[in-house]
């Protein structure tokens, strides 16, 4: 590629792209196949979709007709793998290998939408053609997702197409300071967990004199079922490299770090192509646009340890030391890596600031409520019928997002809760369901943003099991430095395990309360300080299930093995002995076709098997 070496060779070049990419999705003279390259759908054998389309379209002739294209996550995992053909804008949804030849003889050559291959709104029943008349989508926009489902994250001139580098072309034509005030006046708030504003945290760091700075990336996504950072370094990492040099010009530094966990060979594949195709067309690297701002771009790999996604853990462990939080002041602003001035943002916050160098401060602040502006990414996992990942904008409400998005819980089950922030958050009930969603009305419900995970529940999970597993996370993610994260989550196990057993006194939530507390003042770092969120919350929205565990010795919701036991009703019993048959115990009894069948809890391993096997109802948990 012949380097850019100016911002007026730049502005062609984007105006170019632009033309380009945009005639590639609306032009009736070619047609372009999307199809997802996120990690869901690549686990469900899109790249085998994508070579099968461009085998077929080879057989048949139409390479001059029809453009194949491999693009980011289109969020609705759950529905995956994606093939959209545009410009028709027809969507088709869970697609397999089979139905590829399908797709190209009846759409591609006979221009007839393969009906079976639609999305069917289950509120109406109806076939939906376009994505953008899905529901799922409707109350969703996307700032940081830009991009993500509509270029190759492996062509910089499609993302030079999309948007990219107007936000630094801008950028550059400022003084650094008022970059700092576009960021400040925009609100943006750090979108990894604890919501500091991300203009503030620039201007620390601008602020302190040094021949060195660093900005980092901070992609390591720890959170169970979060996947929000990952998806964006898939969909469009040149968006997160342009946020990051914005940062860069604006502190006044010449190099930033990625640090992606290991585990994302996708995300790291993609966002090596992208720094290599950047630093080829000068974007990248010395005098850039003869700006005279210098910035390089290197990638650490993190080993997946939970406590690296807090900064100064993760500044530990890109100079080659143990993955151990540091004592704050002085924070890294001030002495980060290598003890130069460092700014650290997660991935999603440096998504976000090419969209307010490109659009104006005004257009980022005018979405959200009035202490969180802008869009959140959330994963939406759990008991819930649409999972995936979603963004709105701030003041969403959670009822919104489960149940308009989400399209609410599977099999007309019961909502029961959604926890919030991850390990670190908290449970929030159906009581809860109207509030908006920021960083400050979710803690004042008992809960907290974090980084955008949010696993729904039903009726079947125990809280107490919750709370046990979170700890058990937590448990075993701690790096150990200090004594009330090391030795303090453990007793909080203990006791949450005791209760799950049957063994539990009514003293226990008392010291539960009391060791919480004292682990939340103490911690080190911000892991530890939330690592007992999870029991608070459930002690406080569901102590019931508590005292039942404890009082009662049962488990109302059956999840906890040690509480529960397993019978066969009579009346509905049919005798057919196929609940014997697959008891690997020989535990249940009976006479086929004569008597009723029983199970002896003696030696009942309560592994469910015969739960799942009856088709008629006769066994149930007591």
């Amino acid at each position: 590629m012949e380097q850019i070496k100016t911002k007026e060779q730049l502005e062609e070049k984007i105006a170019h792209c632009t033309k380009c990419l945009h005639a590639k999705l609306t032009s009736n003279e070619k047609r372009s196949v999307l199809i997802c390259g996120g990690t869901g759908c690549l686990a469900n054998e899109s790249k085998e979709i994508l070579e099968k389309i461009r085998e077929e379209i080879k057989n048949n002739g139409l390479e001059e007709q029809v453009e194949v294209n491999q693009v980011g996550c289109f969020g609705f995992c759950s529905q995956g793998p994606f093939v959209k053909i545009m410009p028709e804008d027809t969507l088709y949804r869970t697609v397999k290998v089979s139905d590829v030849e399908k797709i190209v003889q009846e759409d591609l050559i006979n221009h007839q939408i393969v009906e079976e291959l639609l999305y069917i709104d289950p509120a109406t029943n109806k076939k939906v053609v376009k994505q953008d008349d899905i529901t799922f989508y409707k109350k969703q926009k996307r700032i940081a997702l830009h991009g993500c489902s509509t270029i190759n994250p492996e062509n910089i001139e499609e993302a030079l197409g999309d948007g990219a580098f107007k936000g630094l072309l801008k950028a550059l034509s400022m003084e650094p300071k008022d970059v700092i005030q576009e960021v400040l006046t925009a609100g943006l708030r750090g979108r990894g967990g604890a919501g500091f504003p991300t203009g503030r945290k620039w201007q620390f760091a601008y602020e302190v004199q040094s021949d060195i700075k660093y900005v980092v990336c901070n992609g390591d996504e720890g959170d169970p079922g979060a996947f929000m950072d990952r998806s964006i370094l898939e969909g469009n990492p040149l968006a997160v490299i342009e946020g990051m040099m914005i940062a860069g010009y604006a502190i006044g530094a010449s190099q930033g770090y990625f640090y992606v966990r290991a585990e994302y060979p996708v995300a790291i594949e993609r966002l090596k192509i992208a720094i290599h195709q950047a630093e080829e067309l000068g974007l990248l690297g010395e005098n850039i646009l003869g700006t005279g701002f210098n910035f390089n771009v290197g990638i650490r790999l993190g080993a997946g340890a939970f406590v690296c996604g807090e900064e100064t853990a993760l500044l530990n462990s890109i100079e080659g030391e143990r993955g151990n939080p540091r004592p704050r002041p002085p924070f890294p602003a001030v002495k980060g890596l290598w003890g130069k001035p460092t700014v650290i943002n997660n991935v999603e916050t440096l998504a976000c600031v090419p969209y307010i160098l490109r659009e104006g401060a005004k257009a980022f602040n005018s979405i959200g409520t009035e202490g969180s502006k802008g869009t959140k990414v959330f994963a939406l996992g759990g008991k819930v019928n649409n999972v995936g990942l979603v963004e709105v904008p701030m003041g969403t409400t959670l009822r919104e997002l489960i149940y308009d998005i989400g399209g609410g819980i599977p099999n007309d089950k019961a909502f029961k809760a959604i926890q919030t922030g991850g390990p670190s958050g908290g449970c929030l009930t159906a009581d809860d369901l109207d509030t908006p969603i920021d960083y400050d009305n979710l803690v004042a419900a008992g809960s907290m943003m974090g980084s955008g995970g949010a696993i729904v529940m039903d009726e079947d999970n125990c809280m107490v099991d919750v709370a046990k597993f979170y700890m058990e996370f937590i448990c075993d993610e701690s790096c150990g430095k200090c004594t009330q994260c090391r030795i303090g989550t453990k007793r909080l196990l203990e006791f949450l395990s005791k209760i799950t057993e049957g063994k539990g006194e009514v003293d226990d939530i008392v010291k539960l309360e009391s060791l919480s507390s004292t682990i939340k003042v103490g911690a080190l770092c911000g892991l530890g300080k939330t690592a007992a969120n999870p029991v608070l919350s459930t002690l406080h929205k569901f102590k019931d299930e508590y005292l039942a565990h404890i009082v009662d010795k049962k488990c109302p919701a059956g999840v906890c093995k040690s509480l529960i036991d397993y019978h066969i009703d009579p009346e509905k019993c049919k005798k057919c002995s196929m609940c014997s048959r697959v008891c690997p115990t020989n535990a249940i009894s009976g006479v086929p076709g004569k008597e009723p069948y029983v199970i002896d809890t003696e030696k009942c391993i309560k592994c469910g098997t015969c739960l799942a096997t009856c088709k008629f109802n006769a066994i149930y948990k007591g």
